[in-house]
C-alpha cells in the first residue's frame, strides 16, 4: 500500500482523471493472516469475559458486598456505556491522532480493562496487606472491588464498537465479511479457553501455590492473554491517520494544478476522503475549498447534533438496532442466570441452604455443570462461525439472522419446559448459534448499508456537490453496540424481580419468548441488501 501511495504522490488531478484510478473508498484486499491478527482482539476480550463470568460472583461474595449493592454493580456499567458509547463513536470518527482514528481508543480501553481486572481480582489482597483495621479493610475492599468490576465491564463492553469500526475502515467489503466471521470464530475460541482455565483447580497445582490464590492465577493468565492478543491486534493492519490535506488550498487553484498528498486521507463521513494519494475529484473540479475539519469536528461532537443524528437515524438502521436489542435481551436473559437455573431447577439444589448441607452441595454441582454448558456454547459458537461462510451463500444474511433467533428461541423453550441435564447440555449448542449470529450478521448489514450509501453518493456526485452529511461508521457501530448495554439494563432491572417472584425457570421462558418475537421482527422489518 505504501508503494502505491508513493507512486501516485507526484501525479496531478488531470492525470488521475485520465487514468481512471481505482475507487478511493475501497481499501486493498487483506491477507488472511492480517484478518486473523485483527481478530485476536476478540479472543482476548472474550477470554477475560469468561474469567469474569466464572470469578466475579465469588470475588464479590468473598469481600462481603451487601446484597443492596449488587444491582448497582451490574447496572452502573451498562448505563454509562449506553450514554457514552455514541459520543465516543462519533469522537473516533473525527480523531486526528497520527496512529489512526480507532487504535488510540482501543488502546485506552484495553488499559482500562487491565486496570479493572487488577482491582477486582487483586484488590482484596492488596487492601488486606495495607490496612490492619477490619472495618476500614472491609469498606476499602468492597469499594475497590466494585470499581474494578464496573471499570472492566465498561471498557470490555465499550471496546467492541471501535474494533468493528477499525475493521470497516481498513478492509474492502469482501474482507469485512471475512473479518467478521473470524471475529466470531475467535470470540467462541476465547470464551472456551477462559471457561476451561476457570474449571481447573489451581489451588492444588504448583502455579497456584506460587502465585497465592486462584484469583491471582486467573489474573496472571487474563493479563497475559489480553496484552498479547491486543498487541497483535493493534499491529495487524496499518490505519491511515485522518488529516486535513487540502484545508490550505485556495479556490483559485486550477484543477490540473491540484496538488496531491502522498500519505494522507480523509475520514469517512462528514470530512471528505483522499485515500491512496488523491483527493475528492468533485471538490477539486469545482474549485471548492473543503469545510474546516476542526469546525466540523466541534459540530459533530456537540450533544445536540449527536442526539439529532440518533433521532434522525434512517429507518433501516433503527430496525436493525431494535432487532439487535431483542437478540441481546433474549441472550443475556438466559446467560446471566443459566448456572443458577442449572443448580436450582435442573439439579433441585438450594443456594440458601447451609453451606455444609446436601442441598447446597447439589446446587454447587449444578452450577459447575452449568459452566460446562457455557463452555459448550462457546465451542459451538466458534464452530458455527466457521460454517457461516458456507451457509450465507445458500440462505443469505436473512436466513442466517432468522435461523439464529429461531434455534435459540426453540432451544431455550425446550430447556424451560423439559429441564433435564443431558438435553439441556445438548441444547446449549443453540446458545452458540445465537452468539455467533449476534456478533456477525448485524455488523455485516451495517457494512452493506454503508456500501450502498457510498454507491448512491458516487452516482449522484457528478450532478451535485457532496455535503458531507453522511453518518460515520464509528457512530453506527457504537449505536448498534449500545443495544447490548440497553439489554443489560433491561435484564438487570427487570429479570431480577421476576426471578424473585417466579424462580429461575422464568428466565429461560422469557429468553425464549423474546427470541421468538425477535425472530418475527428480523423476518418482517429488517432490511437486507443483496
Amino acid at each position: 500500500m505504501g508503494g502505491n501511495i508513493g507512486q501516485l504522490g507526484s501525479r496531478t488531478y488531470e492525470s488521475l482523471a485520465d487514468d481512471e484510478p481505482l475507487d478511493p473508498e475501497e481499501p486493498p484486499k487483506r491477507p488472511t493472516g492480517n484478518l486473523i491478527m485483527h481478530s485476536m482482539a476478540m479472543l482476548g476480550r472474550e477470554f477475560c469475559y469468561a474469567v469474569e463470568a466464572a470469578y466475579v460472583t465469588p470475588v464479590l461474595l468473598s469481600v462481603g458486598l451487601p446484597k443492596s449493592l449488587y444491582s448497582m454493580v451490574w447496572l452502573l456499567s451498562p448505563i454509562l456505556g449506553f450514554l457514552l458509547q455514541p459520543v465516543v463513536g462519533s469522537a473516533s470518527d473525527h480523531c486526528r491522532a497520527r496512529w489512526g482514528r480507532r487504535r488510540p481508543y482501543i488502546l485506552t480501553l484495553v488499559i482500562m480493562m487491565l486496570l479493572g481486572m487488577t482491582l477486582y481480582l487483586n484488590g482484596d489482597a492488596v487492601v488486606a496487606a495495607l490496612i490492619a483495621d477490619p472495618r476500614r479493610r472491609l469498606i476499602w475492599a468492597i469499594t475497590i472491588t466494585m470499581i474494578g468490576v464496573v471499570l472492566f465491564d465498561f471498557a470490555a463492553d465499550f471496546i467492541d464498537g471501535p474494533i468493528k469500526a477499525y475493521l470497516f475502515d481498513v478492509c474492502s467489503h469482501e474482507d469485512k465479511e471475512r473479518g467478521l466471521h473470524y471475529h466470531a470464530l475467535f470470540t467462541g475460541f476465547g470464551g472456551t479457553l477462559g471457561y476451561l482455565l476457570g474449571a481447573i483447580d489451581w489451588a492444588h497445582l504448583e502455579l497456584g501455590r506460587v502465585l497465592g490464590t486462584e484469583f491471582q492465577v486467573m489474573f496472571f493468565f487474563s493479563a497475559l492473554v489480553l496484552t498479547l492478543c491486543f498487541t497483535i491486534h493493534l499491529c495487524s493492519i496499518p490505519e491511515a491517520p485522518l488529516k486535513d490535506v487540502i484545508k490550505d488550498i485556495s479556490p483559485q487553484q486550477a484543477p490540473q494544478d491540484f496538488p496531491l498528498s502522498p500519505d494522507k486521507m480523509y475520514q469517512y463521513g462528514s470530512i471528505e476522503k483522499a485515500k491512496n494519494g488523491y483527493v475528492n475529484p468533485e471538490l477539486a473540479m469545482h474549485g471548492e475549498k473543503p469545510p474546516n475539519p476542526a469546525e466540523q469536528t466541534r459540530k459533530a461532537m456537540t450533544m445536540k447534533s449527536l442526539l439529532r443524528e440518533l433521532v434522525n437515524m434512517p429507518p433501516h438502521y433503527r430496525c436493525l438496532c431494535i432487532s439487535h436489542l431483542f437478540g441481546w435481551t433474549a441472550f443475556l436473559s438466559n446467560m446471566l442466570f443459566f448456572t443458577d437455573f442449572m443448580g436450582q431447577i435442573v439439579y433441585h439444589g438450594d443456594p440458601y441452604a447451609a453451606h455444609n448441607s446436601t442441598e447446597f452441595l447439589i446446587y454447587e454441582r449444578g452450577v459447575e455443570v452449568g459452566c460446562w454448558g457455557l463452555c459448550i456454547n462457546s465451542m459451538f459458537s466458534s464452530l458455527y462461525s466457521y460454517f457461516q461462510k458456507s451457509l450465507v451463500s445458500y440462505i443469505g444474511l436473512k436466513g442466517l439472522y432468522f435461523m439464529g433467533y429461531l434455534l435459540f428461541g426453540l432451544g431455550t423453550g425446550f430447556i424451560g419446559l423439559f429441564p433435564n441435564v443431558y438435553s439441556t447440555l445438548a441444547l446449549c449448542t443453540s446458545f452458540g448459534v445465537m452468539s455467533s449470529t449476534l456478533y456477525t450478521v448485524p455488523f455485516n448489514l451495517i457494512a452493506k448499508y454503508h456500501r450502498e450509501e457510498q454507491e448512491e453518493k458516487r452516482q449522484q456526485a457528478p450532478g451535485g456537490s457532496l455535503d458531507g452529511s453522511e453518518r460515520g461508521q464509528g457512530l453506527d457501530c457504537a449505536v448498534l453496540t449500545c443495544m447490548v448495554q440497553l439489554a443489560q439494563i433491561l435484564v438487570g432491572g427487570g429479570l431480577g424481580f421476576l426471578v424473585n417472584k417466579a424462580g429461575s425457570v422464568i428466565v429461560v421462558i422469557t429468553a425464549s419468548v423474546v427470541a421468538m418475537i425477535g425472530c418475527c421482527f428480523v423476518a418482517l422489518f429488517v432490511r437486507y441488501v443483496d
